[in-house]
């Protein structure tokens, strides 16, 4: 037992939420958006208030921006209302900053969800995470391959030295606040406040180790760096993994209605994961963080002092994604190795959304992991995206002498998103810039102001549908 109980206070919100379909993404209702900023200030009251800031004065806040796609990003509505609570409570300066998944930019999602027109409302810093200069640390939870069974792939990572200066650094004079998202997640069981550190690696060093390293290196990012404040939002919840196609909103959303706030992010992810019905077992890097310590001595629900009634979330909800593909499209999964954390479910998700939100077309196959009956491969006609480095040693050399360059397709590591964005969009003949639902002179304009900062986002060639770069 921890010698105090970590609090966490869950604000439930009382205001009606949307009519319309969730497919039909809308903001806040004036009711719903009054109460989010009433309840921020009673959350962060609860906590201390003023007294949370340090010796700068200054606030660092970090949403859950990996993407503009709906209900996959913290609502731009409650970072204003965090902005607005630490703008009155006398803060000195503010910083909103985030690294966007791969496959993204971060200028580009902070113009798409409203958070660089809340940021120039309110006098607040954006900061892009890959646009900084880094500096190189050490994934400390596991050896090298070479030197441990199921070890490191790549040991080494880069952190922008905005975080190290800011938060590692000089972490006693600076606040730090986390505002993730209320979602499960098909790879971790639950992304929330540990996992959205993850936006610390820059876009290169994510790609190795996404397999079942995932939640060590989860746990060893959180070694470096803890918030001091997480308020997950949950104005809505998703479930079913944590980017479900806009088409599966009304399946995949589902109007919680809460606010969690804590000063402990292990906590706060506890009680998150336990209203999705999940528990340790289901979220491997949480059960990881406590047996490293980072949890201030929780273990488990039994040492947080609960504010807030969770009595009637009493449903298990799935983490993995809908099971809802192309029909016209064979996958092949390798029968000795398949993780989930990787070349699964990263390109699956993918080309459920290129499919159902865009259009998508099929005709092709996809094959991924270890382990695969050799007359199926050599079965195989036609175009092929083979995913994942397993798969790539294994057959990709095999299909590419029989099949030929041009209709063999490969994404390497355990998890390039980008690659393997590059590959989809190409195969089902969808242009990625559809995604970014920005006119095209803008998109090109933020992308070479990206470009100019030193950018170091991997993001999809614009014409990938029409030329095969992977």
């Amino acid at each position: 037992m921890p010698e105090k109980p970590a609090a966490v206070m869950v604000r439930r919100l009382g205001a009606p939420h949307q009519t319309q379909p969730f497919t039909q993404f809308q903001p806040l209702n004036a009711a719903l958006r009054a109460e989010v900023f009433s309840a921020v200030s009673e959350l962060f009251n609860a906590a201390g208030g003023r007294a949370l800031l340090k010796s700068s004065g200054d606030v660092y806040i970090k949403p859950n921006a990996i993407d503009s796609k709906p209900y996959c990003h913290t609502r731009p509505e409650l970072v204003e209302a965090v902005i607005r609570y630490w703008k009155e409570a006398g803060a000195n300066q503010i910083y909103l900053f985030e690294n966007a998944t791969q496959c993204n930019f971060t200028r580009m999602v902070f113009a798409l969800t409203g958070y660089s027109a809340i940021c120039r409302r309110y006098g607040v810093t954006e900061v892009y995470l890959d646009e900084e200069e880094s500096v190189e640390f050490t994934f400390r939870g596991k050896s090298p391959e070479e030197k441990e069974a199921g070890g490191y792939a790549q040991t080494t990572f880069m952190i922008p030295k905005f975080i190290t200066e800011r938060l590692i650094t000089h972490a006693g004079e600076n606040l730090y606040i986390s505002l993730p998202k209320l979602k499960t997640h098909s790879m971790a069981g639950v992304t929330l406040g540990v996992k959205n550190q993850w936006a610390f690696p820059q876009h290169n060093d994510r790609r190795p180790d996404h397999n079942y390293n995932l939640p060590y290196k989860l746990a060893d990012v959180l070694g470096y760096v803890q918030p001091d404040y997480t308020l997950i939002e949950g104005v809505e919840a998703t479930v079913n993994g944590h980017y479900p196609p806009l088409a599966l909103a009304d399946r995949c959303v589902l109007p919680f209605r809460v606010l969690i706030g804590s000063t402990n992010v292990v906590a706060a992810d506890l009680v998150g994961a336990r209203l999705f019905g999940l528990g340790l077992e289901d979220a491997a890097h949480l059960r990881l963080a406590i047996e490293r310590g980072y949890s201030r001595g929780v273990r488990g629900l039994e040492d947080i002092e609960l504010t807030g009634d969770i009595s009637d979330f009493n449903t298990r909800y799935g983490t993995d994604i809908v099971q809802e593909f192309p029909a016209d499209v064979s996958i092949l999964r390798g029968k000795e190795r398949l993780c989930v954390e990787g070349c699964q479910n990263n390109p699956l998700s993918v080309m459920q959304t290129l499919a159902l939100d865009y259009g998508g077309k099929g005709g092709w196959t996809m094959v991924m992991g270890k382990g695969h009956n050799p007359a199926e491969i050599d079965a195989i006609q036609g175009r092929v995206l083979v995913v994942g480095h397993c798969a790539i040693h294994e057959v990709g050399g095999r299909l590419k002498e029989r099949l030929g360059k041009k209709n063999v397709y490969f994404s390497g590591y355990c998890n390039d998103l980008c690659a393997t964005t590059n590959a989809l969009c190409n195969l089902m003949h969808v242009n990625p810039m559809r995604m970014a639902p920005m006119g095209f002179a803008r998109s090109v304009k933020l992308l070479a102001l990206a470009k100019l900062h030193g950018t170091r986002a991997n993001v999809p060639f614009p014409w990938a549908d029409k030329i095969k770069v992977v």
